[in-house]
């Protein structure tokens, strides 16, 4: 952090040796902002780096903007205001807004960018100002990592579904079934099978003593026609 602030200091006597002139507006003040970290992916192949500012007693003119970088121990002049690479940084600028573009991400574009406002027209130390830089973390493609997430989302969907399911039939089957009406139907059940074991019962016992006068009466016919025979023969 201390050779980042030293380093920080050494660009800011640049940045004014820079955007040093002749100027009209003395009161002129600047402020910058910008987001401390982003993180982006190499696979999104660009990322863009927003910063803003607010100008208090500066002229209506529109300001410089600078953009640089700072690696382990050096920083580059990306776009001041002209771009080294247009093909890799593209500097986009609306009235209180700017951002850099930066193309083809690879993990080597982690460095801290930092961004510079600055009127040319004016004299003052404050109408020249740097943020305090963004962290821009690029990393490899997560490819596989993507899939694998993918596959337990999916997993973790299907078996919330399967539970929601064998949820829906439990309530389904308690509010169809209570226990209590199975209870009931149970003892319904039971009492009739004992009332039909009863007729059974009863009914068999009516065929017996049917069968039992039936061969009373059969035995009756048969003496009394045996006696008929014998009265006959005599």
């Amino acid at each position: 952090m201390a050779s980042f602030n030293k380093l920080k200091n050494v660009l800011m006597l640049a940045f004014d040796w820079i955007l040093y002139g002749a100027g009209v507006a003395g009161h002129c003040r600047v402020t910058v902002t910008q987001p401390r970290f982003q993180q982006a992916d190499s696979s999104m192949n660009s990322v863009s780096l927003t910063c803003t500012f607010s100008t208090s007693g500066c002229s209506s003119s529109q300001p410089e903007v600078l953009w640089f970088r700072f690696l382990t121990n050096t920083h580059q002049d990306l776009c001041t205001p002209g771009c080294t690479d247009h093909q890799k940084y593209k500097v986009y600028s609306s009235k209180n807004n700017t951002s850099l573009e930066i193309k083809d991400l690879t993990v080597d574009d982690s460095a801290v960018y930092i961004c510079g406002i600055a009127f040319l027209d004016s004299e003052s130390p404050l109408s020249k100002k740097t943020g305090d830089g963004t962290v821009l973390t690029v990393t490899e493609k997560q490819h596989s990592n993507g899939k694998l997430i993918s596959m337990i989302i999916v997993s973790s969907l299907m078996f919330l579904y399967s539970s929601a399911v064998l949820t829906s039939f439990m309530v389904y089957k308690k509010k169809m079934f209570p226990p209590t009406q199975n209870v009931a139907l149970n003892q319904n059940m039971l009492n009739n099978l004992q009332k039909i074991n009863s007729g059974r019962k009863v009914f068999q016992a009516i065929a017996q003593e049917l069968q039992k006068q039936r061969y009373a009466q059969h035995c009756q016919q048969r003496d009394d026609l045996d006696d008929d025979t014998v009265y006959q023969n005599r």
